[in-house]
């Protein structure tokens, strides 16, 4: 290898990994690379995964996990509120639990009918 490539693996050896980090990327920003295709799979898929958890989501699904017999009734009656279901059709979906209610929730909205559910003696979960 030529002196200049020599110097320059010295000097990368003596990068910190925040340093390294910052190097890939202006690296791909002023080539046009993308570093991901020829490095290691293992750790570019590792921070891909921690970037997308970092990401909150903002649409819940709303799921009625388990209705209780002796709070059949009350729970029903939160179902048809949240869903406009008519009777027929929110007892059946009560009886099938668990299952999903409603989905592409704000947050707060589902959050919200999570508890009316709870209150109510069912047991709910957002996913």
């Amino acid at each position: 290898m030529s002196e200049k490539i020599d110097k320059i693996v010295e000097e990368l050896k003596t990068l910190t990994l925040l340093e390294g980090s910052e190097l890939v990327t202006k690296i791909e920003e002023t080539f046009g690379v993308d570093a991901s295709a020829s490095a290691g799979g293992g750790m570019v898929m590792a921070a891909a995964t921690t970037a997308e958890e970092v990401e909150e989501k903002t649409e819940f699904d709303l799921m009625l996990d388990e209705v209780p017999a002796d709070k059949k009734i009350a729970v029903l009656k939160v179902v048809r509120s949240l869903t406009g279901l008519g009777l027929k059709e929110a007892k059946e979906l009560v009886e099938s639990a668990p299952k999903q209610i409603q989905e592409s929730m704000a947050k707060d909205a589902a959050e919200e009918a999570k508890k009316q559910i709870e209150d109510a003696g069912g047991k709910a979960s957002l996913s």
